[in-house]
């Protein structure tokens, strides 16, 4: 008994093959942050293609940029690497002072 089908439906048949002809890529960034602190941060690019179709159209999807993904303005940018280095000295010298206020006690225990 042969298979009938409907006159204007598709098949999953059809569906693959003109998926694999074209492809389809899905591009996704997501951020989770709490109180301004980026806790995880997600990029993710699905190809799905034939190997031809993707030979053929990879500089294209390389090169495109994620939609979705923020811009990152430079001059804030430069204030959070400013404040970066401005933290990373004020933690140098709250170690230094402890290492010496430790220092001091040894040397006075020891007298």
């Amino acid at each position: 008994m042969p298979v009938e089908r409907a006159a204007g439906g598709t098949s999953l048949i059809d569906v693959l093959d003109r998926v694999l002809d074209k492809g389809i890529v899905i591009d996704a960034w997501v951020r989770v942050s709490l109180v301004g602190i980026d806790l995880i941060t997600v990029e993710a690019r699905v190809v799905v293609a034939s190997i031809d179709t993707y030979l053929k159209y990879s500089e294209a999807v390389g090169a495109a940029s994620s939609a979705s993904r923020p811009t990152v303005d430079s001059k804030a940018y430069e204030e959070v690497i400013a404040e970066n280095a401005a933290l990373r000295a004020q933690l140098q010298r709250r170690v230094a002072a402890g290492a010496a206020v430790r220092t001091r006690r040894r040397t006075t225990a020891r007298s």
